[in-house]
């Protein structure tokens, strides 16, 4: 019997060990930055074309530029495809598990600014997919046996892979209520700041921190609705369109000119050997079936 207790003592010790060890590699890889990512995007030149656009029709994905733009009929175009192989890789259960740990934090935001819980997470999708898509020995040493979600800090910040400058407009147009983009007055409390605080610095920490998301998506979810008030007072409603604001995220406000037919683009994803556009990748996210529960439609 005591040699029984000393092995299950021994054994328990050794499984705390190993779990000490992942979460102090995990700490060792973001504070010498191999978590980090440029989050380098694709041509920015057009949102209307110019940037290759993916077919609902066609599976969303192409491996060629022969491909055609998503029109209105979005949903109805999901609802003929075949399974989609980005539901089917370890990269999307990280993700996947990840998304669930935040599910709180996300529902939170979204009652605090009135953007969809689900439209989030779809904005936060292809970032995470891409990083861990592009990362692939980080994503299998550190991120993969946590099943957390990557939280950047080299140009693009946090979960969903903010750029700081972006993060400072969505500042300035919650403030300004002359602004095309300017969401209502009850938003701007939400990211206001003390008096004696170093903007820049407290900026970087809230979109970098590690342990609490909250900002990644508090950030993320004023900008998808200063895109949306700014459509909605050019006379078009996207507030339904996935593919059209998690494009928008990707692409950032220059390139948002409302118009009677965007299409979903953005950065070019290759997972297998199917490439999505950033956007595609959002929405399809968004009109699955997959965290229905922790994220309804």
């Amino acid at each position: 019997m005591k040699k029984f207790f000393k092995w299950a003592a021994t054994t328990i010790i050794l499984i705390f060990a190993l779990i000490g060890m992942t979460f102090t590699g995990v700490f060792f890889a973001m504070k010498f930055g191999l978590t980090n990512v440029k989050g380098s995007i694709e041509e920015r030149d057009s949102f209307f074309g110019k940037v290759p656009a993916f077919s609902f029709g066609s599976n969303a994905s192409s491996s060629d530029n022969n491909t055609e733009p998503v029109g209105n009929g979005c949903k109805d175009g999901l609802d003929q495809m075949a399974p989609c192989e980005w539901s089917d890789t370890v990269q999307w259960e990280v993700v996947k598990g990840g998304l669930s740990k935040d599910a709180a934090v996300i529902k939170r935001v979204s009652s605090e600014t009135g953007v969809p819980a689900r439209l989030i997470a779809a904005s936060v999708v292809p970032e995470q997919v891409r990083f861990f898509t592009d990362n692939r020995e980080v994503f299998k040493r550190y991120f993969e046996p946590l099943k957390i979600l990557a939280s950047l800090s080299q140009f693009s910040l946090g979960v969903s892979g903010i750029k700081q400058k972006t993060a400072e407009d969505i500042e300035m147009y919650a403030n300004d209520p002359s602004s095309q983009f300017y969401p209502g007055a009850e938003y701007a409390v939400l990211v206001a700041y003390a008096s004696s605080t170093d903007h820049d610095q407290e900026l970087f920490n809230r979109l970098t921190d590690e342990k609490d998301h909250y900002y990644s998506y508090l950030y993320t979810a004023l900008y998808l609705k200063e895109i949306t008030a700014q459509w909605q007072k050019a006379g078009y409603d996207v507030h339904d369109r996935p593919d059209v604001l998690v494009t928008l995220f990707n692409l950032g406000f220059n390139a948002s000119q409302p118009k009677a037919d965007p299409k979903a683009a953005g950065a070019s994803i290759t997972i297998g050997a199917t490439k999505y556009s950033f956007g595609t990748l959002g929405a399809l996210f968004y009109h699955s079936d997959e965290l229905l529960a922790e994220f309804p439609r």
